[in-house]
């Protein structure tokens, strides 16, 4: 969320968003690695980059290789785009003619690109908006009737932060040429804890193993799940019973040894629950200083929002850790007392208050298990101190899902699944599962009360039907609503974030009577543009607005349009 009155998001921003639209139109979907027979090899040499850039080439000298972060071993490739240049660094492959190869590698930075060229058939490329920790992206390729040597490569966008790349596997029959061996069977997970319980679900998290491209969870011995990250929620239990719960790690090898198990029991029937979040529920950020809209108390907020989102928590010099500090001076003399009195009196009448963390400065870092002990610990601290219900997540410059997910649920269970969560990812951070913030939310699917995307400042993007939406349309909001709605969070778990007036964002914006047509037109069929959805989500959540403050300053135009239009939804 800005903390100016007028976002300037920068023009290289708009022309990569135009440009990746375009690419991930055509981009192959993520996939899981397939099982290596005996006849494969990787056909990738200095996989692991342990030798320097011996067998790679990167373009204008942009990569390098670093001795940390590195996903396994001691090297890992480090490669820097310039204004002119995406740092593309690639090697050439001997394969197979007429055979099919898994192509794969762990990424962590920014628009980072992982594909294969002159296949002799359809060449690939897959890419990840925003991989704050490692991250594998995975496609695969058949080669022509008389291709014997492939090209493959990573690369950067321009005018972007490093990337960094390592553990490269190009699995398939062998072509003739040196290899590097085939991945090894991963460790056994350890630190497999329960977290948040429920009458029916118990939540697990566990630390992430090199070299594993996925993991099997086990309910009393036998295989309940397959997932891709290092948690998961067993869903389907009976209340107040004990289970048994192991973990392994998988990859293209075969399967690790199981974890060592763990019991957890199952709340009690009629037990805990979600907070009070209305069916139908208006989120609105307060502004916690002055940038030219007009200035309030937590108890100028109008009646219409049922959830506040106080903007916004700070980053500590302990990384992980947030803190949080009412700025009194810029709010006409506002107290902590008076403060603290106005989000109880919102809450005595049926509001949520939550404290935002992030925003468009903020620098929280969650990427291990300390910084994510450290969020828990003090996100749950700033709740005791001020009284608030949960915490939002706004983070602008991407996220850990593994940590920030395994974060999320150690503050969840701090405060006995009462934890109102929400989120207001940026567009681009929910064009496809595989994204970090989705990959969270879907994570502490559990817990989640509503993902709020911010539909402004984007620029034009996919939708669900594939096909690219301008901002500022009521196809924009549906069609990308829908991503989310048959990504697999629940309809109850999507929310619209708008801007609340022209002032409010950079652009973005749309009309209240916007807002209502998409909100129809997502739950009823009706008042939809060229997009209409398969099917209707009555229980979609909302909408929400940065900020109460710049509704204000519009003679709470947004609200009083659109709040009596949430809370009459069906």
């Amino acid at each position: 969320m800005p903390r100016t009155a007028h976002p300037r998001p920068p023009r290289r921003r708009r022309l990569l968003t135009a440009a990746l639209t375009a690419l991930a139109a055509a981009a192959a979907t993520l996939a899981g690695s397939a099982p290596a027979t005996a006849a494969e090899v990787n056909a990738a040499r200095n996989a692991g980059y342990e030798s320097g850039l011996s067998d790679w080439t990167c373009s204008a000298g942009s990569g390098g290789t670093v001795g940390s972060p590195v996903h396994s071993g001691s090297g890992a490739l480090r490669a820097t785009p310039t204004a002119a240049d995406n740092a593309t660094c690639s090697q050439t492959v001997a394969v197979r003619p007429g055979s099919t190869y898994t192509l794969s590698a762990y990424v962590q930075g920014s628009y980072v690109y992982l594909g294969a060229s002159g296949t002799g058939s359809t060449d690939v490329s897959t890419w990840t908006p925003s991989a704050t920790g490692w991250q594998q992206l995975s496609t695969t390729f058949t080669t022509g009737p008389k291709t014997t040597s492939v090209t493959v490569y990573t690369h950067g966008w321009y005018g972007q932060p490093a990337y960094f790349a390592d553990d490269f596997s190009v699995l398939g029959p062998d072509g003739g040429g040196g290899t590097d061996p085939g991945p090894q069977v991963p460790d056994a997970p350890g630190g497999l804890t329960a977290g948040a319980v429920t009458p029916s679900s118990v939540a697990l998290s566990w630390t992430p193993v090199p070299g594993a491209t996925g993991y099997t969870v086990y309910r009393d011995g036998t295989r309940y799940a397959a997932v891709s990250g290092a948690s998961a929620t067993v869903t389907g239990l009976a209340a107040a019973t004990s289970y048994r719960f192991q973990v392994s790690a998988t990859n293209a090898a075969g399967e690790s040894a199981r974890s060592a198990q763990i019991t957890a029991t199952t709340a009690p029937s009629g037990s805990g629950g979600s907070p009070s979040v209305p069916r139908h529920a208006v989120t609105g950020y307060w502004q916690n200083f002055n940038n030219g809209a007009t200035v309030q108390k937590v108890s100028d907020v109008p009646a219409a929002y049922d959830i506040i989102a106080v903007a916004f928590a700070d980053a500590t010099s302990t990384p992980g850790a947030v803190t949080f500090s009412l700025d009194s001076a810029g709010l006409g003399g506002y107290t902590v007392d008076q403060f603290k009195a106005d989000i109880k009196a919102k809450q005595a009448a049926g509001k949520s208050v939550v404290l935002s963390i992030g925003g468009e400065r903020g620098t929280i870092s969650v990427n291990d298990a300390a910084s994510a002990a450290h969020f828990a610990d003090s996100a749950y601290a700033l709740m005791q101190e001020y009284g608030f219900d949960g915490v939002d997540i706004d983070l602008e410059n991407g996220l850990d899902p593994t940590y920030m997910s395994q974060a999320l649920r150690s503050l969840s269970q701090k405060a006995g699944g009462h934890l109102v969560l929400t989120m207001a990812p940026q567009t681009l951070d929910m064009q496809s599962t595989s994204a970090g913030y989705f990959r969270t939310a879907l994570n502490v699917k559990d817990i989640l009360t509503v993902v709020n995307m911010q539909y402004y400042n984007s620029g034009s993007m996919l939708g669900c039907d594939g096909k690219v939406y301008a901002q500022g349309t009521v196809d924009f909001l549906t069609a990308l609503a829908c991503i989310q709605l048959e990504g697999g969070l629940a309809p109850s778990q999507v929310g619209l974030g708008l801007p609340a007036s022209p002032r409010g964002a950079g652009s973005g914006y749309v009309a209240p009577s916007v807002v209502n047509a998409a909100l129809d037109c997502l739950t009823q069929g009706t008042s939809c543009g060229s997009f209409k959805p398969a099917r209707t989500y009555p229980d979609l959540r909302g909408a929400m607005t940065w900020s109460t403050n710049w509704d204000a300053a519009n003679g709470n135009a947004w609200s009083n349009a659109v709040g009596p239009h949430v809370h009459g939804l069906p």
